[in-house]
């Protein structure tokens, strides 16, 4: 029975809305990553998916997510189209509407595979995709909402995971990795990140966005919510800050870049933690984040893995390393209703418990992953041709682009005639466009 609690409520409608406000700044984030060349396409990406995952959504995801449980994998369709869902319905914790814990969800089923579009920016037909989209909700993310937050075989074995490490960050990342190798690398080098202050916008938005995120999977206002919401920054902001340095130590030269990439690597690793440790843990949890996330990109670059935009390096290992670090550092004491203790204070069946939790994680997402990219390049091509590489997937998939100007770089490569001859082409071609 719905037992209505207006300031929980209104509360969550903030906090759903602040989730999905991270889903347009992630496409700024990836936008200003990339070249000039390929921002719509990348962008389009993230914004088509606050459109179809809301229907597959509806239909039928948070159904199979969170009625009827089958073998603790994966619900049934018993509130298909949300069928027996009315204004009385309770949520989980009976002082908010049904609906307002269906669209919070929503949110992060949203913006979760768009994580994964920056690991294969510039090569991946915007058909395959979709139905990349749609078989990868279905197949690897509803199945962990279900075994992590839904009743699950993973939740009622007593694993635990406050806002997503497994459920968003980990399987995101090693999906994107996944994809990485089997699309292959892009045959044409990009000149991003075209604006870096592209890139401090969308992190804004993010972060702003993060505390609703966080704080709001307690899904109602009490003290768990405030040691979230400051772990969250707490984590962020050391991260950040760790991150700036080692670069600036191993590269001469302190680099904005670095700075907001750090921090949104300590966003991602505190997830799973936010709400079960205290703020001294937060600071280590940002501190580790920021050095082992870096130096994960860093062996991904020794490696040659073309992950465009380092979805692996940062959400990938940062949902990892959350979720490894929660069962070293979770503390009852901070959240006696629903937490436990971790290796350090005494319970090493807990740490054991979220070990096997992410491996299994990373083996489904990756495996699932690869395996759906196999099939939809059985009936069409996933990775674009040279041409559309050459052209930019603006141009060639959506026949628009972000800016009427040529590159800096491409205006002054050759003799000075050679500028004058590519200005009149310019000036032609937005001519015949007008």
């Amino acid at each position: 029975m719905l037992h209505l609690d207006t300031g929980n409520t209104g509360f969550m409608i903030l906090c759903t809305s602040l989730v999905m406000l991270m889903t347009p700044g992630l496409a700024f984030f990836y936008g200003g990553l990339v070249g000039r060349k390929n921002v719509l396409a990348i962008m389009i990406q993230s914004f088509v998916s606050m459109g179809w995952t809301t229907v597959i959504w509806y239909l039928y995801g948070y159904s199979l997510c969170f009625s009827g449980d089958w073998h603790g994998i994966i619900g049934n369709l018993d509130n298909f189209c949300l069928r027996g869902i009315g204004l009385t319905t309770p949520s989980p914790n009976n002082t908010i509407p049904m609906m307002v814990f269906i669209a919070y969800q929503m949110m992060f089923a949203i913006i979760t595979p768009a994580l994964i579009s920056g690991a294969f920016t510039n090569r991946v037909s915007f058909k395959a995709y979709c139905l990349f989209l749609t078989g990868w909700l279905t197949f690897v993310y509803f199945p962990f909402v279900h075994m992590v937050w839904g009743g699950g075989i993973l939740q009622r074995w007593g694993v635990l995971d406050f806002a997503g490490g497994i459920v968003v960050h980990n399987i995101a990342g090693l999906a994107a990795l996944a994809s990485v190798l089997y699309v292959g690398k892009r045959r044409i080098l990009d000149r991003g990140p075209h604006s870096i202050p592209l890139v401090a916008l969308g992190t804004g938005l993010l972060w702003f966005g993060w505390y609703g995120f966080n704080a709001g999977s307690e899904m109602r206002v009490d003290s768990v919510t405030a040691s979230a919401f400051l772990n969250t920054d707490i984590a962020a902001s050391f991260a950040a800050v760790a991150w700036l340095a080692v670069a600036w130590f191993r590269e001469r030269k302190p680099k904005f870049l670095g700075l907001l990439t750090g921090a949104v690597a300590g966003l991602a690793t505190i997830t799973p933690a936010a709400g079960y440790v205290s703020p001294t843990t937060a600071v280590i949890i940002g501190l580790v984040s920021g050095v082992v996330c870096y130096f994960a990109v860093e062996m991904k670059n020794h490696l040659h893995w073309d992950d465009a935009l380092d979805v692996w390096g940062v959400h990938g290992v940062g949902g990892f390393l959350g979720i490894i670090m929660l069962g070293l550092f979770a503390n009852k004491a901070f959240n006696p209703a629903a937490g436990t203790n971790g290796l350090l204070y005494g319970n090493p069946s807990f740490f054991v418990k979220q070990l096997v939790a992410v491996i299994f994680s990373s083996v489904w997402a990756f495996s699932f992953t690869y395996g759906m990219l196999w099939v939809i390049n059985l009936f069409t091509p996933v990775k674009v041709t040279e041409m559309s590489e050459e052209l930019g997937l603006d141009e060639s998939i959506h026949g628009e682009h972000a800016y009427e100007t040529l590159e800096v770089e491409e205006l002054f490569q050759g003799e000075p005639h050679d500028l004058i001859e590519r200005l009149d082409e310019k000036e032609e071609l937005v001519g015949s466009r007008k």
